[in-house]
């Protein structure tokens, strides 16, 4: 089996909150989302998304994306997709890091494998565990009355865990603003939920810090991503009994081992996406198994494809590390493709069907803005 042809497609996702709001001011109201189709010679298929989250979240955007599948494409071509670890040399030999070009080939290429051997990516990444998994919301930056709807809305919906974001500038009321959205977000907290308070690594080390100290003693949170640097995170570290998760600091195996290295952190955001697919997301939920950290599995948004892969690796995370997947289909208003895993009970389960277990939607994709082929 062989690669024969590469189509890249593109989509708009509208927010389905109509603002999304992080530290610093940043506001999204759609995302710019990147799908790639790969094509092999038996006629198997295979698909996979990577959408950034903006220009402002990361080193990453989608036309910068789609100009690095251009340099990769042609690396892969006449490969077997099968061989994911050999595809993804092969795109780190035509292009230094870029995680979010390589992502959406290296997911589609997890999905011909799945349907090549018959099977759920999940069986591939190491095995289904059987049990569902638990699904975390994502609550924008607003007043901490509207926060707290918002997490009823899907606690309603059955979310057992929520990431709410934090970061308020100090015209807008900074630290007391953001203490004030943390407690109204855990008022009415629930057996079981799990909570993320998200800088997005919009702090100083200083507004974490107060913050901290206007908080009553007892609440039972994360503080996720609070320092935009590696010097920052440890001094906060250092003063701080809250237990810390990282994400945007971590790209790559070497920071999972710099951050364990340096007791950083308690556990760490794996977005697929931002961790550059399935193959290096696989590699580094090990890493963290290893060590004892405990791993979100999410990417940085997107729709039903980029769902799908989180749900496939989530499924077989082990549940000792594992802190909720993410929904990204929550987020947006387009879907994109036929995904079957509703959310019961505050869980979904990936899909039996071989590989991703998805069916795009063609009228969604329109015509290829790119084709590569042998």
């Amino acid at each position: 089996m062989k690669i024969k042809r590469i189509e890249v497609y593109q989509a708009d996702l509208p927010y389905s909150g109509g603002v999304y709001r992080l530290s610093g001011g940043r506001e999204y109201t759609s995302f710019d989302a990147t799908f790639t189709r790969v094509i092999t010679d038996t006629g198997l298929d295979g698909w996979g998304e990577s959408t950034p989250f903006g220009g402002t979240y990361i080193a990453a955007h989608a036309k910068g994306g789609r100009a690095g599948i251009d340099d990769i494409a042609p690396a892969v071509l006449g490969m077997d997709p099968r061989q994911t670890t050999r595809v993804y040399d092969a795109m780190d030999g035509a292009l230094l890091g870029h995680n979010h070009a390589k992502a959406g080939i290296d997911i589609a290429c997890w999905d011909i494998f799945g349907k090549a051997a018959n099977m759920p990516v999940c069986d591939l990444l190491g095995g289904r565990i059987d049990t569902p998994v638990q699904m975390i919301s994502s609550i924008g930056g607003d007043t901490p009355e509207a926060m707290r709807a918002n997490v009823a809305a899907h606690r309603a919906k059955g979310f057992m865990g929520h990431s709410i974001k934090i970061g308020a500038s100090e015209a807008d009321g900074g630290p007391m603003l953001d203490a004030e959205r943390i407690q109204a977000c855990l008022a009415d907290r629930q057996s079981g939920e799990w909570f993320l308070a998200d800088a997005n690594n919009g702090l100083t080390v200083e507004h974490a810090l107060r913050m901290l100290a206007l908080l009553p003693d007892g609440l039972d949170f994360v503080l996720e991503a609070p320092c935009p640097s590696w010097v920052e995170t440890q001094s906060l570290r250092a003063r701080c009994k809250i237990p810390l998760l990282m994400d945007e600091l971590i790209q790559n195996d070497a920071d999972i081992i710099q951050a364990i290295s340096q007791n950083t952190c308690d556990g760490v955001g794996v977005k697929i996406t931002k961790q550059g697919g399935l193959t290096p997301s696989l590699r580094q939920m090990h890493l963290c198994h290893a060590a004892g950290l405990v791993a979100s599995i999410q990417d940085t948004t997107g729709s039903d494809i980029s769902f799908a892969a989180i749900l496939h690796l989530a499924q077989a995370t082990p549940r000792n590390i594992l802190r909720c997947a993410l929904d990204t289909r929550s987020m947006v208003s387009q879907t994109t493709a036929q995904f079957h895993a509703p959310i019961t009970n505050g869980g979904a389960t990936a899909p039996t069907d071989a590989g991703l277990g998805i069916i795009p939607d063609m009228d969604v994709m329109g015509t290829p803005i790119a084709v590569y082929e042998v």
